[in-house]
């Protein structure tokens, strides 16, 4: 029944809270292969940019990705180990964000109102520095899960520049403190910055100032009560102010500015960056195009699909990927939501299958997700032996 043999890329995301996508497509692949063990089984783990999209790169690439360690800083200032990625044989490097500011740096209980008022950028322009001093020439950051509302300005004076309040004493990090600023002087902003390609990987449309930008939509999330939210709000009020002051470029309103605290508003200010797609940056980056090229079958995964599985969440990119090459795509999901019986035709999907194989609650199912995984894709497997077997037939 096993046919010829197939090859199939398991290109999913994250499953939120349980596991990443590396763990994701090593289950759907220890299923596969226990079932149909003489296919080719290409693991490409996607993300989109935030947390756990260092980790997916590193295990799509392999050899071809170089891991380096920094001694920088978390979002408090306290000093941290984080890693970054140097690619394309030391030409091009991703950074991401939350390695070293990001949300999971911090316990719950340090998720505060003053933590959110202080946290600060710095640790990820650590990170930035250390690629520009290997030598790279294209710079991918991945933003997403900060815990951070400082505009990027920690991570701009990590890098040269400098952010002086009202009286010209050097101000203090974090999102508050912007409230003083008075001036930002970037003559010392590193000068490499000028001619590296800098690309922001992010799916946030947010601007950085109301009630849909930085603080209003993320601040809480990161510990910030509501009169926190209106300050922090405020104080990214005035920074871009002083952005436009220091650099003539206005940058509040452009969509996407407020990702991760609003750190795309600073590097729109002073640097040439482009901002695409988190998705779309991270499938060119691992080669998923390429290795879709002679794929039979793709098999993608996330926590929950529903209607905002269409809005450019990772299962969609993957889907958007291989609709130009007829591949049927699956895509695995822990759970349905409102929206999901629209996937099917939207995405080009042969199907979305839920993995849960018997009556449990979100924390069991939770708990149990590599299995789950594993076993889901051990039926795939089969059904497409008996599908392969009937068309013989």
């Amino acid at each position: 029944m096993s046919g010829r043999p197939l090859s199939v890329v398991v290109a999913p995301d994250s499953f939120g809270g349980a596991l990443d996508s590396v763990a994701v497509a090593a289950a759907i692949a220890s299923g596969w292969s226990g079932v149909r063990g003489g296919d080719s089984v290409i693991r490409k783990p996607m993300a989109d940019g935030g947390e756990g999209t260092l980790a997916a790169i590193a295990d799509a690439l392999g050899d071809e990705a170089e891991l380096h360690e920094v001694e920088t800083t978390d979002p408090l200032g306290r000093p941290v180990t984080a890693a970054w990625l140097l690619l394309d044989e030391g030409r091009g490097a991703f950074v991401e964000m939350a390695a070293a500011s990001g949300l999971a740096r911090l316990a719950p209980e340090e998720r505060t109102s003053d933590n959110a008022r202080r946290a600060s950028t710095r640790g990820t322009g650590d990170l930035v520095r250390a690629a520009l001093d290997a030598g790279a020439k294209h710079i991918t950051i991945g933003l997403g899960g900060s815990a951070t509302t400082d505009g990027g300005s920690g991570m701009l004076r990590a890098l040269g520049a400098r952010f002086t309040a009202r009286g010209g004493a050097d101000l203090s990090d974090g999102g508050a403190a912007l409230s003083d600023l008075d001036r930002i002087d970037a003559s010392d902003l590193d000068p490499r910055l000028k001619e590296v390609k800098l690309v922001i990987a992010s799916d946030v449309t947010n601007p950085l100032l109301g009630s849909r930008g930085a603080a209003a939509t993320y601040g809480p999330q990161k510990g910030a009560d509501e009169d926190t939210v209106t300050e922090l709000d405020a104080a990214l009020d005035r920074y871009g102010q002083a952005i436009e002051q220091a650099s003539g470029r206005l940058v509040a309103n452009l969509p996407g500015a407020g990702a991760a605290g609003g750190t795309t508003a600073g590097l729109l200010g002073f640097t040439g960056a482009m901002v695409r797609p988190g998705v779309e940056v991270i499938a060119e980056l691992i080669g998923l195009a390429e290795a879709l090229e002679a794929a039979d079958l793709v098999i993608t995964g996330e926590g929950r699909a529903d209607e905002q599985t269409l809005q450019g969440k990772t299962a969609m990119g993957v889907a958007t990927l291989a609709r130009p090459r007829n591949t049927p795509v699956v895509l695995l999901c822990g759970g349905l939501g409102p929206g999901a019986e629209m996937l099917d035709a939207a995405m080009a999907l042969a199907v979305v299958q839920p993995i849960v194989d018997r009556p449990t609650d979100l924390a069991g199912a939770m708990a149990d997700t590599e299995r789950l995984l594993v076993a889901a894709g051990a039926r795939l497997a089969r059904t497409i032996g008996v599908g392969m077997a009937l068309a013989r037939a």
